[in-house]
């Protein structure tokens, strides 16, 4: 029998969605994770109530978390992600021929399962170059020193589980991760919620102490709180905006460029242009 799925994120303010049905719920020991068929965008999974992603805008979210970071890196060939457990992120990275191998760690491996089962176009997890951990992100990164090229940060809001990922002690162990050259990039929430400006002051106040270059970018997602999501990037060199890396983006993308919905150089250099009320959350 068709419902509604509705997400307030102020008050009784928020997003409606048509459901059709569900096709997937599961209690885990971290979360609740849901998967829907919806009127409109097609399957919907979302955790603890919160859209994580939708068959069809996911792409603007994955494009936009991978190839940012990645094209700003000047040869990645080792990829960190943290969360992801959709597969999006990874299946983005996984286009860029020069890598070589992803590790993917992700808390709770019912998201994973209900990716394959019921968004199966999503992610890549054939690839022989991911390998998929089911561990606690932070945990993770207190072992390896050195080891990633990139490290994308794909978890969900800063409620439960992913808390710690907003904070700077994480962050300096990411730091710790990446080589000399390393670049990395987080999702910071939307800056039209103001109960979400700690968490995007939080994040970029860590990666400005850490890294010497350290920026906001924005992107636009119809499903997510109010439409309009940053991303925070940090990197040990290469500066994302510079002529080096934008001169580059083209030949880069080029053996898969045709696969791209959303991405391109020009949406590359357009979502650093922040917004006077953008700015404003760091005043």
């Amino acid at each position: 029998m068709p419902f509604q799925y509705n997400e307030f994120y102020n008050e009784q303010t928020g997003l409606t969605i048509g459901i059709k049905k569900q096709l997937f719920h599961e209690q885990t020991p971290f979360q609740t994770v849901e998967v829907f068929e919806t009127d409109t965008w097609g399957n919907l999974m979302t955790i603890d109530g919160m859209v994580m992603l939708s068959e069809k805008d996911e792409f603007v979210y994955h494009e936009m978390m991978a190839h940012v970071p990645l094209l700003t890196h000047p040869n990645p060939e080792k990829v960190l992600i943290i969360g992801g457990g959709d597969g999006g992120t990874a299946r983005e990275v996984l286009k860029h021929p020069g890598v070589k191998h992803v590790d993917m760690v992700e808390i709770d491996e019912a998201v994973v399962r209900a990716s394959k089962l019921h968004m199966p176009e999503v992610g890549d997890f054939s690839n022989p170059k991911l390998n998929v951990v089911y561990e606690n992100g932070l945990e993770f990164v207190n072992g390896p020193v050195k080891e990633y090229d990139v490290i994308i940060i794909d978890g969900s809001d800063p409620v439960g589980p992913a808390v710690d990922l907003f904070k700077k002690d994480f962050y300096e162990k990411c730091h710790t991760c990446l080589k000399d050259d390393g670049v990395l990039v987080s999702q910071t929430e939307s800056p039209f919620v103001e109960s979400y400006h700690d968490s995007i002051r939080s994040v970029q106040n860590a990666i400005s102490s850490l890294f010497p270059v350290a920026k906001l970018f924005l992107t636009y997602i119809p499903l997510y709180p109010t439409g309009m999501w940053s991303m925070s990037i940090a990197s040990k060199q290469r500066d994302p905006l510079s002529d080096e890396v934008l001169s580059e983006i083209e030949k880069r993308t080029a053996s898969f460029s045709e696969s791209l919905k959303y991405y391109n150089k020009d949406v590359h250099h357009g979502a650093f242009a922040l917004p006077g009320f953008v700015r404003q959350i760091f005043s």
